[in-house]
């Protein structure tokens, strides 16, 4: 892998973008879905090949033409995105809200001695985090553009959870990529906090409950035990064969019904932590338990185009997760399909407008409590958990400034909870295939690179073509 992780980033200029026309300045409230996440920050970045083509029949790309570029679109994108130019601080009542005060996006250049073919990609927590990803010191977004040694460039921006997930993250990035290229948007964002608005009087199931908790009723914290067992991060390439391949698997005998690309993997990896866990005493009654993150735009909108259309634009959190347990040995034996057939259905009951209209109620009963998904601090080493999300609608593809689509788009968080978290995303070098990030307990990493080395093979330069 050449350079891998053992390279210097140096960083060359540091600037504060701001949206390029004036902005009223107001407080945005965040939104009850939007209270149930604690300050985390969730970084993306795009690997870019050095570029041939020239700037407007030009001069050819130089990375100072790519950064005024960057910036100048950053600086008109923060009108219609005018909230990540904000700052979260907060309220009378202690909570966090948005002030939308124009105060600019911090943007850095850099220089990293590597060249992209020798990035260590598969093991980020070495390659990416602290060096290709910005850390954010101020305000909701800051940007880090790094010129490589062979002339790629790296495109990495670091998010406020708080104020976007991963929905409304891909629309700033395509937005930003159509404004660099003098292209209208094809969205225009909104943050009609109103569409969330709890009802009155409100009402939700009991199960919400065992779901999320308020930070009042949550365990003390134990004394760090993860010398032996850290979490640490990697980036899988898995092949579209192997994905179709899951897919059968998880068929159920007699039936032709397949459950989902997401499901069957989801349904693989929760057999697999399952069976790394150090079982203790009797496994018919070790949990192990897992959750899918579901989005709730098309869920909220059912039966109401005109909300359709608003959620489809809507800038925030709109997120729910999927919780479901099952005994360590249920899933040690039981065939993929089984837990494959559990994974839906846990999905099923979980994404309903019920439930999300429900959960914006139950946030409004606890206000001003701050609260959060119970499976976030639930992980221990005798009931392992892990959470999937989905970034399948990652628009990798899409996010061209001008110099050619990214080599690679990936997401990284290492969320700072006990529990793992697993995101596949697609693969820019071929249709079908994913680019699967995950940030796991290495025990239970070791066993998945062990026992499913031919699914998931660690993120190389051939893979993408570089």
């Amino acid at each position: 892998m050449g350079s891998g992780g053992d390279f210097t980033v140096t960083v060359t200029r540091k600037d504060i973008v701001a949206a390029v026309l004036p902005i009223l300045e107001y407080w945005l409230p965040l939104s009850n879905l939007d209270l149930l996440l604690p300050p985390l920050d969730v970084s993306v970045f795009l690997c870019y090949k050095k570029p041939h083509e020239s700037v407007n029949g030009g001069e050819n790309f130089t990375f100072g033409s790519m950064v005024r570029v960057l910036k100048e679109a950053m600086a008109q994108a923060l009108v219609p995105y005018y909230a990540f130019g904000g700052e979260v601080l907060s309220n009378s009542l202690g909570e966090p809200e948005l002030l939308c005060n124009n105060h600019g996006v911090d943007f850095l250049e850099a220089y990293a001695d590597v060249k992209l073919k020798d990035l260590d990609l598969y093991n980020p927590d070495e390659s990416i985090e602290g060096k290709l990803v910005p850390k954010k010191k101020h305000g909701v977004l800051s940007v880090q553009v790094t010129e490589l040694k062979c002339g790629g460039v790296v495109v990495a921006c670091t998010f406020d959870h708080r104020i976007a997930d991963a929905y409304s993250t891909n629309m700033f990035l395509v937005s930003w990529a159509e404004i660099a290229q003098c292209k209208p948007l094809s969205v225009i964002p909104s943050f009609r906090r109103s569409l969330l608005n709890p009802r009155h009087p409100g009402s939700y199931d009991p199960s919400i409950d065992n779901m999320y908790i308020p930070y009042s009723a949550l365990p003390p914290p134990r004394a760090q035990q993860r010398q032996a067992d850290p979490l640490i991060s990697r980036l899988f390439y898995v092949m579209a064969e192997q994905i179709i391949l899951l897919q059968t698997l998880a068929i159920s005998k007699g039936s032709s019904y397949r459950r989902t690309k997401l499901e069957s993997l989801t349904a693989f990896l929760w057999k697999m932590v399952a069976k790394s866990a150090a079982v203790v005493g009797n496994s018919n009654k070790q949990i192990c338990k897992m959750g899918i993150v579901v989005d709730g735009r098309q869920r909220l909108s059912i039966g109401d185009e005109d909300k359709e259309t608003a959620m489809a634009s809507y800038i925030g959190n709109v997120l729910s997760i999927a919780i479901g347990e099952k005994t360590i040995h249920e899933l040690k034996e039981k065939p993929l399909s089984w837990v494959a057939d559990a994974v839906h259905d846990y999905l099923e009951g979980a994404a309903t407008k019920e439930l999300f209209l429900g959960l914006i109620d139950w946030v409004e009963a606890h206000r001003p409590e701050p609260a959060l998904t119970k499976i976030y601090c639930s992980s221990s080493s005798d009931e392992p958990a892990f959470v999937m999300s989905s970034g399948q609608r990652f628009p990798v593809s899409k996010v061209d400034f001008g110099w050619g689509r990214p080599a690679l788009g990936s997401y990284h968080f290492p969320w700072g909870g006990e529990t793992g978290y697993v995101m596949p995303m697609p693969s820019p070098a071929r249709d079908g295939d994913w680019v699967v990030y995950m940030h796991l307990l290495k025990g239970q990493m070791d066993l998945i690179e062990k026992e499913a080395a031919h699914i998931f093979r660690p993120l190389a330069s051939e893979y993408l073509k570089l």
